[in-house]
């Protein structure tokens, strides 16, 4: 299977789209600026505790307290809890190694939030679960620091090997080998992508992710709770370290910076594949290019069809997500109609799974396929929907059908699910019901391209708009778009974006930043325009 990846970073957030064999099937979109990112470690206090709750809420800087439950303490919160106050009271001194320190016994498994934890307290924890909905954080502290063939994990000894190794010879290979590279009172688990890796390669990683405790540890040492000490990889980097795999052809990065970035890792992990990552300099915008904004379009919102006409609902709460599967058309295409359930009914599975991946569905998903009769072919779509899954991450468990026809599914939820509008709102009326003729949208986009080359001077300039109105500008050999580059210059483009509504546009000057030419109304005043295009000015000065 043909595995790309295509990395879209605008201003404001970045997005990553996995494909295979051309089709999309993750789609990850973050804030540039976003914190409380899983994997992130926090130097925090403990600001009250909850023992009805056998909790604890913590601050971590966020606007809603972060969760941080007894049994996420972990079994050697004692010798960690002292750990941190050791490190704490000597500033001065290098944190002392953790191979020098003795173990206490473990923490009581049915014991009280009470019992171990104090307001207050200092503590270094760890972002297990992103802020969802109106809840804060869900916070650890057991801390894991993950890297591409391994988990590390301090306060730990224990080594595990993942379960998809299925050869008995490697796993004792591997665990012998982690053995004797690993620090003393660091726990390991081996993921499935360091089977029949060399030792060299698992001691550099091991090494890194030391570095990485090392480098947290002695953070705190001058630290002001709250505060960040360790932040996780950017997200295009987490996502390549989790999927990254001989299958992948290319990945592909419109940013120079992100690119650096992704080139560097993808060095150190596989140095004879780094020639994979690529710099996207084309002025169409990167996800136009690979046709990944259509499938957005195609594969968010509530109602998704597949093959054959067939179609499935999806409704989301806040308790559950829930997924209606409708035949379409097809309940004409075979005269057994117990046949054409089961048709549509695995089609469905299959569309289901993929969504399930692309949204980050997480939580509880009940699914209400089409009924069947036969108990043969409902144990049939349980088997396929178990294996379409096996492709997901994601923890999940998936129950057998009802005698209602429902399948539920739990998946495991770290960050809200990713919910992108297809749905467009006019930009001309705003959702009103009434819009300017069309036939004067050009001249519009005339008096804004007058106004950019004339009253702002912009040297240079992309604008673009939907690829229709693209397409009616360049009609013909004398185009509008030829006047007007005759008229005003060559000082700009007009290129498609799949992303805009029908009546929609943008500007971007030649550093790609958007130039704000919203639509002035009859009503403001001589002074109100001169003081937006004295604020343009200033952002095209600097």
């Amino acid at each position: 299977m043909k595995s790309e990846l295509v990395v879209d970073v605008q201003p404001a957030d970045i997005s990553t789209a996995l494909l295979e064999d051309g089709r999309l099937v993750s789609l990850q979109k973050e804030s540039r600026d976003a914190s409380y990112a899983v994997g992130n470690l926090y130097f925090a206090k403990v600001k009250k505790l909850m023992p009805g709750l056998n909790a604890a809420f913590v601050n971590v800087g966020y606007s809603k307290d972060a969760f941080l439950h007894y049994l996420d303490l972990g079994s050697q919160f004692s010798t960690y809890s002292d750990y941190i106050k050791t490190v704490r009271q000597n500033p001065g001194k290098k944190p002392p190694s953790l191979s020098k320190v003795k173990f206490k016994p473990d923490i009581n498994k049915h014991g009280s939030v009470s019992d171990v934890l104090t307001q207050g307290q200092e503590l270094i924890v760890q972002v297990a679960k992103e802020p969802i909905s109106t809840k804060g954080p869900r916070l650890t502290t057991e801390i894991t620091f993950t890297g591409r063939f391994m988990v590390l994990i301090p306060f730990n000894d224990k080594i595990s090997v993942s379960q998809k190794i299925k050869d008995s010879a490697e796993k004792m290979r591997l665990r012998r080998l982690v053995e004797s590279i690993k620090p003393a009172h660091f726990g390991v688990i081996i993921r499935t992508s360091a089977e029949n890796k060399r030792a060299a390669e698992l001691n550099a990683e091991m090494k890194v992710l030391v570095k990485s405790w090392d480098d947290a540890v002695a953070k705190i040492q001058h630290a002001e709770a709250p505060e960040l000490v360790y932040e996780e990889e950017s997200r295009a980097v987490s996502l390549i370290r989790d999927i990254f795999s001989p299958d992948f052809e290319s990945i592909h990065v419109n940013n120079a910076e992100i690119f650096d970035q992704i080139h560097h890792y993808v060095s150190l992990i596989a140095p004879d594949r780094a020639d994979i990552v690529k710099i996207y300099t084309d002025e169409t915008p990167i996800f136009d290019k690979f046709n990944v904004t259509r499938q957005i379009k195609s594969s968010f919102g509530k109602t998704v069809s597949f093959k054959s006409g067939a179609y499935i609902i999806i409704e989301t709460t806040e308790a559950l997500h829930v997924i209606d599967v409708n035949s379409g058309n097809r309940s004409r295409a075979s005269s057994d109609q117990e046949s054409n359930a089961l048709d549509v009914n695995l089609l469905a599975a299959d569309e289901i799974a993929r969504q399930l991946r692309l949204r980050d569905m997480g939580g509880i998903i009940v699914i209400d396929f089409i009924d069947m009769a036969k108990a043969e072919h409902r144990q049939a779509l349980y088997d396929h929907m178990r294996e379409v899954m096996q492709k997901d991450r994601a923890r999940h468990n998936i129950l057998p059908l009802s005698k209602f026809g429902l399948m539920q599914i739990t998946r495991q939820r770290v960050r809200p699910a990713l919910d992108i509008v297809t749905a467009e709102t006019c930009p001309s009326c705003g959702g009103k019901g009434e819009i300017q003729p069309s036939l004067l949208f050009t001249d519009m986009l005339k008096d804004k391209i007058s106004y950019l080359v004339n009253d702002l001077h912009v040297d240079r300039f992309t604008m673009y708009v939907h690829p229709f109105v693209e397409a009616y500008l360049k009609k013909g050999i004398i185009s509008e778009y030829f006047k007007w580059r005759r008229e005003f210059g060559r000082k700009f483009k007009i290129l498609p974006d799949q992303s805009l509504a029908y009546l929609q546009y943008k500007v971007l000057d030649k550093n790609h930043n958007e130039i704000d030419l919203k639509e002035e109304k009859d009503t403001s005043s001589s002074q109100s325009k001169k003081e937006r295009r004295s604020k343009n000015q200033r952002n095209l000065d600097n």
